[in-house]
């Protein structure tokens, strides 16, 4: 069987990325259909070995379409998924706008898979925050093992996760350090060059920001509603890749030695911890890369059951792209969805 799967943001950092792990994948496809904005119309993007020009979003038909990769913000979601989804087309939206909508599975295929069958209330399916994939996809075994009452994570955010025109802004003001041009600061409320932002997304009236409130709702919902979360969420100066600090408190007893043996037999999950400079792994090393990287396993001594970890993953890939794909690969693995073109 193979699938017609349309690509809607397709000349976006994260668009590109999903064209390139399908077919990397091999994804079993008979036709790839890029669909933009008006102003990307006839834009060209590769696909493997073949080069598609961008389709108006607007005047396209879904009616013979499996699978839309939805990566074009949240108001383009929710005006376009239900109206998709009407059509019997499954949308995979990389947007927050239906994360935690209790009639749209929110999944994490190593963590929570099994939710994905929920997907046939609204034919929409909501990939998580970037910052939560990773996490969950690393909290995960050890939850499993010895139950995780609180997790306190700072966040180390590459500025990709911001979109095309925030590396464009982090290399602007990089070389105008270098030549002693002004540096302007469009993207972001302050210069990223040589610098850290403590603000990602808005700010809320408890003085949270969005994405740390993401962090926090998006995990209850995929892993389990009774962790106690807070996070701190810090845009860095790296073009992709995010990293984590993460502090985890269990009901049970669970020693470092334990969670690294734990962790290294977890799907999605790479360990690299030698206590040694340079045994772990940054974020440069992880772009391009599939798995989520754990180093620097150690216990917590301020708390009982506790134990800190290093997390690193692509947010582009695990955090975005990859996630959606894997979603329909769960889809198509448990037979939940069968092409419209029988004869394909």
């Amino acid at each position: 069987m193979s699938y017609k799967v349309a690509v809607v943001g397709a000349t976006g950092n994260v668009g590109r990325e999903m064209l390139d792990i399908l077919a990397e994948r091999h994804f079993p496809v008979r036709e790839v259909v890029a669909l933009a904005s008006s102003r990307s119309i006839g834009a060209e993007v590769s696909f493997g070995d073949k080069t598609l020009k961008c389709k108006h979003l607007d005047t396209y038909d879904f009616s013979d379409t499996d699978i839309c990769l939805m990566s074009a913000g949240g108001s383009i979601s929710t005006q376009w998924s239900p109206r998709i989804g009407a059509q019997g087309c499954v949308v995979i939206d990389n947007s927050s706008a239906w994360r935690l909508d209790p009639d749209v599975p929110l999944i994490v295929p190593e963590v929570n898979a099994e939710a994905v069958s929920g997907f046939k209330k609204k034919y929409i399916i909501a990939n998580p925050n970037c910052s939560t994939a990773q996490l969950v996809v690393a909290l995960k075994p050890l939850h499993d093992a010895a139950k995780i009452k609180r997790v306190v994570v700072s966040t180390y955010q590459s500025v990709s996760g911001a979109g095309k025109d925030a590396m464009d802004e982090l290399f602007a003001q990089t070389r105008s350090v270098f030549v002693s041009d002004p540096v302007e600061a469009k993207k972001f409320p302050k210069r990223i060059a040589f610098n850290l932002i403590p603000q990602i997304d808005v700010f809320m009236e408890d003085g949270f920001t969005k994405e740390e409130w993401k962090m926090v709702a998006e995990t209850k919902k995929i892993l389990d509603p009774k962790i106690k979360l807070v996070a701190t969420c810090v845009r860095v100066p790296v073009f992709i890749s995010h990293s984590e600090a993460v502090n985890i408190e269990f009901e049970n007893p669970l020693s470092a030695d334990e969670a690294r043996d734990i962790l290294r037999e977890a799907p999605g999950v790479l360990v690299i911890d030698k206590r040694e400079p340079g045994g772990y792994i940054t974020p440069h090393e992880a772009a391009g890369e599939d798995a989520t990287y754990v180093s620097r396993i150690r216990e917590d001594p301020t708390v009982d059951n506790g134990l800190v970890l290093w997390c690193v993953s692509d947010n582009l890939r695990k955090g975005a792209a990859l996630n959606a794909i894997q979603i329909a690969e769960v889809l198509m693995n448990r037979k939940l969805i069968a092409p419209k073109n029988s004869a394909a």
